[in-house]
């Protein structure tokens, strides 16, 4: 039951990016990325105050590499939902498996064995299929940040693991992780546009909603992997995929071609078989461990 936490998350992933193309007449990705951060801020900070909890720490270089790596796939995250259909703007990041498994084999110095160079390749061939039509629609330029965000958010998740090895709380990371991503997307607005579009009647409660849907989509998911089977949740990630297709087509009229949705498909299985794999190795190298002890 508590896997299922992934599909909760999955929902509310999908939501945040109803919300964010709903959003985007209005503001930049930056913008989004920036109230979205915010908000978790304001959220954990309440919890930080209420539980009288202690936000000091002994690895803040890896608070502040996980921040820094984030809010740059947060901006081009929320860039890409902007501008492309939102399952499209989505399944690039997820892409992040596959990216995590190529830094996690070149960190760990492990060879590249047969079945992951089939998963990295079967991912890029479904990461084509799917920005074939965007290419034709000359959209380039936003599928290449997306994909983008999917690289810098496998950085992110390498600092998370090392962050969660040295035994730092799962609030306390998120609370950094809202920090510096509020700092670091008002920084990047004001150099890249000087100044933030004003906040109305009309577009405050879509904001609201954004940075609610966020926040609770991110304790959910942490709740899944902390107490749920790895794998299942794993599995269950790719849950935002499916509703974020359903939500293009019945909020935004998006429908997206067969060959895009076959590349949707084989990323889907590609980032499935780098987790199946990335878990394999953690287990090896957790029975060496236990072997030298």
């Amino acid at each position: 039951m508590t896997s299922s936490w992934m599909l909760v998350a999955g929902a509310l992933f999908a939501l945040m990016g109803v919300f964010a193309k709903l959003l985007a007449p209005y503001f930049s990705g930056s913008e989004l990325s920036f109230y979205r951060s915010l908000v978790a801020f304001l959220v954990i900070g309440a919890f930080v105050l209420f539980k009288r909890q202690s936000v000091a720490t002994p690895h803040w270089r890896g608070h502040i590499w996980r921040g820094v790596t984030g809010t740059i796939s947060l901006i081009g995250y929320f860039y890409a939902m902007t501008k492309l259909p939102l399952a499209t703007a989505i399944t690039l990041n997820y892409t992040s498996p596959i990216f995590l498994t190529i830094l996690s084999t070149i960190l760990l110095k492990e060879k590249f064995r047969s079945s992951l160079v089939a998963a990295i390749a079967l991912g890029f061939v479904g990461v084509a299929l799917l920005l074939r039509p965007v290419f034709e629609s000359e959209q380039s330029y936003a599928g290449s940040i997306g994909l983008a965000s999917g690289f810098f958010a496998a950085c992110a998740y390498v600092n998370v693991k090392k962050l969660g090895e040295a035994g730092e709380p799962e609030w306390r990371v998120v609370f950094y992780f809202a920090v510096i991503g509020s700092i670091g997307s008002a920084i990047f607005q004001a150099l890249t546009a000087h100044s933030f579009h004003p906040i109305t009647l009309s577009n405050a409660a879509p904001i609201l909603g954004l940075g609610l849907a966020a926040t609770v989509a991110q304790l959910a998911m942490t709740r899944a992997y902390h107490s749920g089977n790895t794998l299942v949740v794993g599995a269950f990630a790719y849950s935002t995929v499916i509703f974020a297709a359903l939500a293009g087509i019945v909020f935004f009229d998006e429908f997206l071609p067969p060959i895009a949705w076959l590349g949707m498909v084989i990323i889907v299985v590609s980032g499935a078989m780098a987790k199946q794999i990335a878990s394999r190795a953690d287990k090896k190298l957790a029975s060496v461990a236990t072997e030298d002890v």
